[in-house]
């Protein structure tokens, strides 16, 4: 088109012509676009062969430029681009652009290649880093120079003496798959001319600096743009000029020799030397110069790799022999003649140390991509370089003729040489980079008008120059770390200028995150900020660094005080950190202002003030006396909840304020409910904004719209912003805080008036950020424009005037706020997402319990870390000294519950958790180093613990097998204690009192954890108020409050529930593929898979289980439904094709895997749905405590989800296999009982028959609901059992109770791995795994397993029972008598009296289902005639006395079941009607 210069008409890609031009391309090339556009075809599967050409060559000037169109992620490298002096037409194209030879520049990542030989590094900007979208281009100039251009800017001379017939050259290499021609033309002449004029001036500059010899000649260089920020970095950078790339192509470069130490390996030309085995061998790693050193010629290497497995790093220095006679040492350090060293931060001289600290760097500190450099001046001084910074003379004589020499010791393993030295001035021009594109994350302040710039210079500033996380913001006044919760270190930042005697260096912790360990630590340096190559963490630097880091004080690394003023990891946002050098060299540091004493002496006069921001610590501010702070939040006390006479709300009356309420347009974090009334924002403790909310509609003249502050949290800087916009909702593009609205817009932030994001005036008569929960804000437009604003009903004055007639309320809630409520006479305020009336500050938002909760107490074992305000520990090291302790003393009947949050399965061991008298206030200060590794062994005061199944007191063994073990706690499950009014300590799992463990309890106890082995995170889940259980308790239509030892259990109606429950029915917006029948409570798929989302009409109340039953199952398709709860109305629901889709305000249930959002946060959560039979019941049930559960036919799963919101609808996805739902809520009374009866589990399990009658204390899911009957894996062993033939007489008429034992259904029934049996009772596993088929049953009998051969079925079956033979060969022995010598005489015609059967049992079916009980036979299925292989077993009832019990007789060390030792798993018995065939068992593989 018109648009287009002439030169683009003929620039294009080569076409490739079918038979005689396919050469002219890569092969995986394809042209689309008038061959404008080319992309690598299979580009996840190739990462080369995309090479194409300019179909014309360049013309002088013109600047050949294409579009980076698609990347991947798949490999390394990217867009590679130059020149060829080679012809298309007769070119052999090779895999890739490096491969091109004779007369070829091109440009790979920052390298310059010359017929794929590098002679340029460090050039331009980094290829290998430009995105899709980027634009990079190739020009020769006139002078016969090759130029790189990224993005409109020229990246400076790459090359010189250019033939002039030359055609572009693109390679799409690695990620770079597509890119199209832009545009081929000269550059704008404002962009040339500037270009001349800088070179022009540079090539002065130099002039005049050869003149006063700053500057040494005779190296190889270039004169590129090295003062111009996108100029080429390929310049001498003000150290070694000449010319441009000659030497470094010729034989005179400078580069390793080929001689070198036995384990090196050299490359690239022999510039990169590489030592082998790195991880194997730390020396034999010594490398030479090619040639001595010329006078004032720089050897500068870079670092390319490191390990951290030896000690020591990299030595580098001259030597005076000569590398093709030298006998090469291990290390350099061994020669005792002609050589001088840099090793670590000293001087060695050969082979002694001349110098021990030399200069600030030491080279064991460097870290991959440092450059060293060194030079033997004219004069025989010798320098040394570091990242191109000169340190100093290091040898005064140095002899004439030297070489240079690396040795790659320790942690170096791949050095290579730099023949371009500007790497400092790349370093900083990076590091400006860097912070100019890091987001500044801190709020928006105003512009204060400070003290005259004069004077500016001598304020307490951070540098620029930071750590490479680190961001300066506020004119140099804040420093933060602005992706803090990514990573946790390198946040270093200095001061601008020395600390002068006396003066108090003062930060402020602006923002903390709670996922680290650690915390901002403080501290001088003697290093100049403007030089330092800033180390990850201050503590790092091994010279003239003082750091305050925890209650300890380190100098160059070593702690030098152990025990030192207050801990700085237990400080929060707010809070204050200083250090002075005193005039006496002394140094002193400074929490919240309070000195802590001496710290060091001696230190030098010119020291730099140092912030490490490190772990927690997000952000800092200088504390300035020329200048206000910005305010933060503090503790104060709640303002009134209710209105003061003189609020202006009676002005609107009821009539004219009903209707006001959020709009349902926010920002993405905000969740609007109540009806409106309400706003929150979620995910409060990871996100800070983007919760805007606005009124639904204008603000009337005088009318007040106020809002009350219900909920706030502690992690956060700033708070709430509240104001006015004309900007109507339906037009506003939600920012992240209002105050980036740059029109129509007036806003409170803090104590400033700011229209439009700018600040009109300060000191407004109130502080939003000093609110607290309680605290009411109103705005208000008057009649004549003026805007004011109420706190607590008290009128703040004339905020701003001139506002236009129609505004709409703003309200922010950012930072701390968390959830506010509209205050009017149109309803009630709305507590119901409010957990208490406390902040967050003193009760953490996931605690599932009303009032304040427990407190872990400060002090506690030395590797341990709280978190949230004490609700969290976190063991951060090794496997024990993480003992922790309740922050008071238990009242009686108190439980003190926590949650495992994290566990580690490389070590043995679990939690212990008791009561004891130590009171943790007497302790020594905290980390206690002093206290035991483990409870266990913590006996100086009296304490009970439960250990494993184990309860000590004071070390020593009180009780065996009580309970559960805590060893096989996992995550998300619960642990409790508490010290009842008989004295006596229960401990509490996931809830279930496991009853008295210890009696005799002191009344004045603590609770204790020992975060000990594999637990190494728990969080406090309990409350220190007495909670009233029946009134937080569930209203499930059944109840498993019966324990397992119950014998007899009477039948308890269900209570009713006292608010009445809403009649549920399905509303009629719904997904496109659903019909509604039956009243609106059935619901049908009636085509496809998908567009089945139903959501009911009425809201779930609190504490109404919601059920509805599984109709219909089409096995046609795969996957089934899911289901869950949505936050708001579902009037306007957009209905999306599947319930995944749902992102806002939504918990989503689905296989066994619980979403928020679409983002899964739990796993592993109750059976999995996709196998739920047709007949299942399923139900929703949000409690008093907002948490979400899931019922199974009438068992309840547990909790899937917190904080759920009020009002809350039921939505079911009928997907893929579920086609039909209906509602059950509304007439069925109780799942799973009948006559009211509750479900127990007793003595016995679900579905047990004794005699053929149901006893009490045994549940049998209804016929309609069972789930096994479509059961595919119990059909399967169905079908095993008919092909045995066995008369069907021998088992139970009455299929239902038949049980399988596969994941889906045990899971579905909600089965426990563990019951007790029998008189007295005792344990046995279920047979997971396992299918049985009932025969018989004794109540009173004790439960066990007998693995068997099939051939020995039937004949026990006829027997009912275990007989001598019955059984395999390897199940039955006989025991023989032992001779007069006392051992077993083998006789073969021994009498048959002599022999005495017995017959082996186990209490699990992981011992007698091992293959040698229960060998394995192969069938073929008759209906699928697929080949299985099926075992078979019997569950066996045995008489109590008849058996007796021992180890495995197979000699098996390792535990085959967690419940059962070794020395217990398995049973002999030899007595003829002591057992019972209870049921048939069947596993088929």
């Amino acid at each position: 088109g018109s648009g287009f210069s002439t030169c683009q008409t003929h620039l294009r890609f080569l076409s490739q012509l079918p038979c005689i031009n396919h050469k002219r391309i890569g092969k995986l090339i394809g042209l689309s676009n008038s061959n404008r556009t080319a992309r690598r075809n299979q580009p996840v599967q190739e990462f080369n062969h995309g090479l194409v050409l300019s179909k014309e060559p360049l013309r002088d000037r013109d600047v050949f430029t294409v579009r980076i169109d698609k990347k991947v992620n798949s490999w390394s490298g990217s867009i590679e681009i130059g020149v060829t002096a080679l012809d298309p037409a007769t070119l052999d194209f090779p895999s890739s652009a490096t491969g091109l030879k004779g007369g070829s520049w091109i440009v790979s990542g920052c390298s310059v290649l010359r017929d794929g030989r590098s002679v340029l590094e460090e050039y331009g900007r980094d290829l290998d880093q430009l995105a899709e979208g980027d634009r990079v281009g190739i020009q020769r100039s006139s002078r016969g120079e090759l130029h790189l251009w990224v993005n409109g800017q020229d990246c400076g001379a790459a090359a010189s003496g250019l033939p002039p017939k030359l055609w572009a050259v693109v390679d799409l290499y690695g990620k770079c798959t597509q890119v199209t021609v832009v545009s081929c033309e000269p550059p704008p002449p404002s962009v040339e001319k500037e270009r001349e004029t800088i070179e022009q001036e540079e090539e002065e500059e130099e002039e005049d600096e050869e003149e006063e010899e700053v500057l040494v000649s005779g190296g190889a260089g270039s004169g590129g743009d090295s003062g111009n920020s996108n100029s080429s970095p390929a310049g001498n950078g003000g150290v070694v000029p000449g010319a441009l790339t000659g030497a470094m192509t010729t034989n005179d470069a400078l580069l390793f020799h080929e001689k070198c130490g036995t384990l090196i390996k050299l490359s690239n030309n022999n510039k990169t030397a590489e030592r082998r085995r790195p991880l194997d061998e730390f020396n034999n790693g010594v490398v030479m110069t090619n040639r001595p050193l010329r006078h004032n010629e720089m050897f500068e290497i870079r670092i390319d790799k490191l390990v951290d497995k030896w000690s020591g790093s990299i030595e580098i220095g001259v030597t005076t022999h000569n590398p093709n006679n030298l006998d090469y040492p291990a290390t350099m350090t061994n020669l005792r003649s002609g050589t001088i060293m840099m090793s670590g931060c000293g001087i060695l001289t050969n082979g002694k140390g001349t110098r021990r600290e030399y200069c600030e760097f030491s080279l064991d500190e460097l870290q991959e991509g440092d450059h060293i450099g060194l030079m033997r001046k004219a004069s025989g001084a010798l320098h040394f370089y570091i990242n191109g910074i000169d340190q100093g003379v290091a040898a005064a004589q140095t002899p004439n003729v030297v070489y240079g020499v690396v040795d790659l010791y320790g942690m170096a393993v791949k050095v290579t040489i730099v023949h371009n030295h500007n790497h400092s001035d790349r370093l900083r021009r990076n590091n400006a980079i860097m912070r100019a594109l890091s987001p500044d994350v801190g709020r928006p302040r105003p512009a204060l008008s400070l003290t005259p710039d004069a004077e500016v210079p001598d304020r307490l500033l951070f540098h620029p120059n930071c750590g490479q996380k680190a961001a300066i913001i506020s004119d140099g006044r804040t420093a933060l770390r602005p992706h803090a919760t990514d990573d946790f270190n390198h946040g270093v930042v200095l001061s601008i200028r020395p600390l002068r005697s006396n003066e108090v260096f003062q930060v402020r912790i602006d923002k903390m995150v709670d996922k680290w360990a650690g915390s901002i630590e403080i501290g001088v340096t003697t290093h100049n900020p403007a030089y330092l190559q800033l180390p990850s963490t201050m503590t790092n630097l091994r010279s003239g660094t003082w750091m305050m880091t925890g209650n300890g004080v380190m100098h160059n690394g070593t702690t030098i005080l152990d025990e030192y003023g207050h801990n700085l990891d237990r400080l929060k946002a707010g809070d204050t950190v200083g250090v002075v050098r005193k005039e006496d060299g002394s140094l002193h540091f400074f929490v919240n202002g309070v000195a802590q004493g001496p710290a060091a002496w001696n230190v030098p006069p010119s020291v730099y003030a140092v912030v490490d921001l490190y772990g927690q610590a997000a952000q800092a501010t200088i504390m300035d006396d020329m200048v206000d702070l910005p305010p933060l939040p503090e503790d104060s006390s709640e303002g009134p909840t209710a209105m003061s006479p003189g609020s202006p709300c009676s002005l609107g009356g009821a009539t004219t304020t009903s209707d006001l309420r959020f709009h349902h347009l926010h920002g993405t974090n905000a969740v609007i409910t109540n009806g409106g009334r309400t706003a929150l924002r979620q995910n409060c403790r990871s996100e800070f904004n983007d919760a805007i909310v606005i009124s639904n509609r204008c603000l009337r003249d005088g009318e007040l719209f106020e809002i009350v502050i219900q909920k706030m949290v502690d992690r956060w800087s700033g708070s709430i912003e509240a104001g006015v916009t004309a900007i109507r909702p339906e037009e506003l593009e939600f920012p992240n805080t209002m105050t980036d609205i740059d029109y129509d817009t007036w806003m409170l932030s803090g104590t400033a008036i700011m229209q439009d994001g700018n600040t009109m005036r300060n000191n407004y008569g109130c502080d939003l950020d000093s609110l607290t929960t309680g605290s009411r804000i109103g705005m208000m437009r008057s009649a004549s424009g003026d805007l004011h604003y109420y706190i607590n009903g008290v009128d703040q004055g004339v905020a701003c005037s001139g506002l236009p007639p129609e505004v709409y309320a703003v309200i922010d809630l950012y930072g701390q706020c968390v959830q506010v409520s509209i205050t009017s006479s149109s309803g009630p305020l709305d507590n119901s997402l409010c957990t208490s009336n406390v902040t967050e500050k003193s009760f953490p938002i996931h605690s599932p319990v009303a009032g304040v909760a427990h407190r872990l107490h400060s002090k506690h074992g030395k590797n341990v870390v709280l978190l949230g305000e004490g609700c969290q520990a976190v063991r951060v090291g090794g496997y024990a000294h993480g003992i922790v302790f309740s922050a008071k003393e238990l009242k009686t009947d108190e439980l003190f519950e926590v949650r495992i949050d994290e566990v580690d399965e490389q070590w043995c061991g679990s939690l212990h958790i008791g009561l004891t008298t130590l009171a943790p206030p007497e302790l020594p200060s905290c980390p206690l180093s002093g206290l035991s590794p483990s409870l266990p062994q913590l006996r100086t005061k009296v304490t009970w613990l439960l250990c494993g199944s184990e309860v000590h007191r004071n070390g020593v063994l009180q009780r065996q097998n009580y309970g559960c073990s805590l060893d096989r706690l996992m995550v998300g499950n619960r642990v409790g204690v508490k010290r009842c009014n008989d004295d006596t300590m229960h401990i509490f799992i996931d809830g279930e009192d496991m009853g008295p463990a210890a009696t005799a309890v002191a009344k004045n106890v603590y609770a204790v954890l020992d975060l000990y082995g594999r637990i190494t995170a728990v969080s406090i889940v309990s409350s220190s108020l007495m909670e009233d259980v029946e009134s937080v308790k569930a209203p499930s239509l059944s109840s498993d409050s019966c324990s397992e030892g119950e014998e007899d259990s009477t039948p308890v109606e269900s209570e009713p529930c006292a608010l009445l429950p809403t009649v549920m029915a399905f509303l009629e917006n719904h997904g496109k593929n659903i019909q509604l029948s039956n009243q609106n409570l059935t619901a049908a798929r009636v085509s496809s898979y998908n567009q089945g989302l139903l959501v009911t009409a009425q809201p779930l109340a609190r504490q109404q289980l919601f059920q509805f039953q599984i109709d219909r199952l089409n096995p046609s398709w795969t996957s089934s439904l899911s289901l869950g709860v949505i936050g708001h109305s579902p009037d306007r629901l957009n209905f999306p094709s599947t319930a995944c889709c749902l992102k806002r305000s939504a918990w989503l249930l689905q296989r066994d895997s619980v979403f928020h959002n679409s983002l899964k946060i739990c796993e592993n959560y109750g059976p999995n749905l996709d196998t739920c039979p047709e007949g299942t019941v399923l139900g929703l049930l949000v409690d008093a405590n907002s948490c979400l559960h899931l019922y199974v036919n009438g068992m309840d799963q547990g909790v899937a989800a917190q904080d759920i919101p009020s009002p809350c609808y039921p939505f079911i996805d009928l997907y893929g296999q579920c086609e039909q739902v209906t509602i059950v809520t509304n007439n069925v009374p109780a799942v799973g009982g009948e006559s009211g009866e509750t479900r127990c589990q007793g003595d016995m399990e679900k579905a047990d028959m004794v005699d053929g009658i149901k006893e009490s204390v045994c549940w049998t899911p209804p016929p309609e609901v069972n789930p096994n009957k479509t059961c595919e894996y119990q059909a399967l062993c169905s079908r095993f059992k008919d092909l045995l033939t066995l008369p069907d007489g021998y088992f139970s008429e009455d299929a239902k109770y038949n049980l399988c034992y596969c994941e889906s259904c045990h899971k579905l029934r909600g089965d426990d791995a563990y019951y007790k049996r029998g008189e007295p009772p005792r344990d046995y596993a279920l047979p997971f795994g396992w299918c049985r088929f009932v025969s018989n049953a004794l109540k009173k009998w004790h439960i066990a397993y007998h693995g068997t051969s099939v051939g020995a079925l039937r004949r026990a079956l006829d027997h009912n029972q275990l007989l001598p033979g019955t059984s395999s060969i390897f199940s039955v022995s006989p025991v023989k008598v032992e001779g007069p010598n006392g051992y077993s005489e083998p006789e073969e015609n021994s009498a048959p009296g002599r022999e005495v059967p017995r017959v082996r049992l186990s209490p699990t079916m992981r011992y007698s289902g091992l293959e040698i009980f229960a060998p394995k036979v192969q069938f073929r299925d008759p209906r699928s005639h697929r080949c299985h292989q099926a075992q078979v077993g019997f569950q066996v009832c045995v008489r109590p006395g008849s058996y007796k019990v021992g180890a495995p007789t197979l000699g098996h060390s390792e535990p085959l079941d967690p419940r059962f030792s070794n020395s217990e798993i398995e049973w002999i018995t030899k007595e003829q009607g002591g057992t019972l065939l209870y049921g048939l068992l069947i596993r088929v593989e």
